[in-house]
């Protein structure tokens, strides 16, 4: 077997070299990579090499959302066998900490996660993974949508942290991947208004495609917007993946009295002029997620159930030999592009 990695070798420069085979452990298996899907921290990788205290060290492998074929299993493996088509959940904690030990393993802090220095990500054609966190996909599941298990489980997180329920108004800032997931988990889970907010109307058509009252926050003031929609009184929950100085600051103008606040994207590391009083006044709970924990079980079946159609968010495909045009377009096509993934011959 021969086994290619897609190689970050500088800032936007990807660069194809061979790599061994990985040999597997005894509670591991061996995947064959068929898709890859490109997330936002990939491509700030790409363009920045680093995100805040995560600093990339070249060449360095990309990619963390992904799904394959298990071509070899470890001795110790009775959950998956040789054929098996799995999505692997990219973060494998420790097991051992407090957090790990509470159910809380998202929190772990030597969590090893794809993609996020010093470990490198999954763009190659074999990837070993301990089999504890390698879900198998019905057969009705195609791989594309393994691959998008990963930030759907996100979405879902988002929206049970924010307690959607059936008959609720959800405003979505940011329509993004991350937002789009979100928007459709909410939908998911009863809320029968999702308003999405959004500066590329490209974005805004797809959320609107999926459901969704939109907003180009460019066009109009977005907090009016948002009282006229709601007869005044807001919605209950306000789900925040832009995480831009503006967005958190609007989230408690937006948010009705006793509703819920989820804080999931964080593009600026502080919020200046946010109000108070409101939060106050209002009574509000704001609460964060980072990443999920437990979920891709939930995320699978929802998928294979047809509760979510999770296809809408795909806007371009690319083959692993076009890797570096993959992410080049991602990058410099932001207003075209959704989302990007990767699939393997």
């Amino acid at each position: 077997m021969k086994n290619t990695a897609a190689f970050l070798v500088d800032i936007e420069k990807i660069e194809f070299a061979e790599v061994e085979v990985p040999k597997i452990k005894a509670d591991e298996v061996l995947v064959k990579m068929e898709a890859v899907g490109v997330c936002g921290s990939d491509v700030h990788y790409y363009s920045h090499g680093r995100i805040g205290d995560f600093v990339v060290e070249f060449p360095f492998i990309l990619g963390h959302e992904c799904a394959g074929t298990v071509v070899e299993v470890g001795s110790e493996v009775t959950n998956l066998r040789v054929g098996d088509r799995v999505a692997l959940e990219p973060g494998v904690p420790c097991g051992s900490c407090e957090f790990c030990l509470s159910g809380r393993y998202n929190l772990c802090p030597d969590v090893k996660f794809f993609a996020t220095p010093p470990y490198g990500g999954c763009l190659m054609n074999y990837v070993a993974h301990p089999a504890s966190f390698a879900f198998k996909l019905p057969d009705n599941v195609s791989s594309v949508q393994g691959a998008l298990v990963e930030p759907l489980a996100i979405g879902i997180n988002a929206a049970l942290t924010g307690g959607v329920k059936l008959g609720d108004t959800v405003v979505v800032f940011g329509a993004g991947c991350i937002g789009l997931v979100s928007l459709l988990a909410s939908k998911a889970y009863g809320a029968t208004t999702v308003i999405a907010v959004d500066v590329i109307e490209k974005r805004l058509e797809v959320a609107k495609g999926m459901g969704a009252v939109t907003l180009n926050a460019k066009q109009c003031d977005v907090v009016e917007e948002i009282k006229k929609l709601t007869g005044g009184k807001g919605a209950q929950v306000v789900i925040d993946c832009a995480g831009t100085n503006t967005t958190i600051c609007q989230t408690v103008h937006v948010a009705k009295a006793g509703g819920t606040i989820v804080w999931v994207g964080l593009a600026s590391d502080y919020a200046n002029g946010l109000e108070i009083g409101p939060i106050s006044t209002k009574e509000l709970t704001i609460k964060s997620i980072f990443r999920y924990k437990n979920l891709y079980p939930t995320t699978i079946a929802a998928i294979a159930d047809g509760k979510i159609d999770i296809n809408g968010i795909v806007s371009n495909i690319y083959k692993f030999e076009q890797t570096p045009e993959a992410f080049e377009q991602t990058l410099k096509n932001a207003q075209n592009i959704v989302k990007s993934v990767i699939v393997f011959d």
